[in-house]
């Protein structure tokens, strides 16, 4: 195993993948325990949408990709956020709106221009190989900001994602915290997507998080726990794409399904006991 992964260090672009891949799982991983507990687990989803909507509109004019999908995908987390408190439109409703109309959109822009080119499909599926030099760049940034931004609210997070009615009560301002979950949460997605897709990087989300709440019942042992969860199934799914010429996506999303059924097999045998 030691050999296996020493051999794939040699190649540049698994080591810009697991460059990205750990930093990325690690802010996925912090973000998903709110995200969850605050039944917002399909934003990842949603968004992910709105970013492939705004990839196709970015190569359809010739712009950089990921300077034009974060803040159209920031944009779109603050505005699901504000639909989600309207009595009109429930959030389920509004992402899955968001979710078809931004498929949409990315669809006709892709068929109407370029057509589905190997850089679209690259963005729908996921590719490790498509990571560029500058690519690995701007994802290391966003994602120390991201992570640095996350310790630095931790406490106000906490207390919005466990009881925002009290925490406004208390004087926080819970409206500006949940933005900084929406706007941690977008960036996060979009950074996820050269690497797992646009189909599969909720589940990067998602996954970690409720493995994690089997057996955890503390809120800073579950986002630890998470974070190690989300790392290790991203390691060992890299390893698996590896050696099986597997699409790397599909691989970590296998590997997080089978520690999450090992997890809940773990939770119901403590339960007996």
């Amino acid at each position: 195993m030691l050999k296996t992964f020493l051999t794939m260090l040699s190649y540049p672009f698994l080591v810009r993948a697991l460059i990205v891949g750990i930093l990325v799982s690690l802010c996925a991983s912090l973000l998903g325990a709110s995200l969850v507990l605050k039944r917002y687990s399909m934003i990842g989803d949603g968004l992910s949408h709105v970013g492939f909507a705004a990839l196709a509109v970015a190569y359809a004019i010739n712009a950089a990709p990921l300077s034009v999908a974060i803040p159209v995908c920031v944009i779109a987390a603050f505005f699901l956020l504000r639909v989600k408190e309207s009595s009109k439109i429930k959030g389920d409703a509004a992402t899955a709106l968001m979710c078809s109309g931004a498929l949409a959109v990315g669809v006709m822009t892709v068929s109407l221009t370029t057509g589905m080119n190997t850089d679209v499909c690259n963005y729908m599926f996921g590719s490790i190989l498509a990571m560029s030099r500058s690519d690995v760049v701007l994802s290391v940034i966003l994602s120390i900001a991201v992570l640095i931004l996350y310790v630095f609210f931790y406490n106000k997070i906490f207390a919005v994602t466990f009881d925002e009615a009290f925490s406004a009560a208390t004087g926080v301002q819970t409206n500006l915290y949940n933005m900084v979950i929406a706007l941690l949460t977008a960036i996060t997605v979009v950074l996820g997507m050269r690497m797992m897709g646009t189909l599969l990087i909720s589940s990067l989300i998602v996954f970690p998080a409720l493995t994690a709440m089997r057996l955890c019942r503390h809120f800073k042992t579950t986002i630890l726990i998470s974070a190690v969860l989300s790392v290790s199934c991203f390691l060992v799914g890299l390893t698996i794409s590896y050696l099986g010429s597997i699409p790397t996506g599909a691989c970590i999303v296998v590997t997080d399904i089978v520690v999450f059924a090992i997890f809940s097999f773990l939770e119901k045998i403590r339960e007996r006991m």
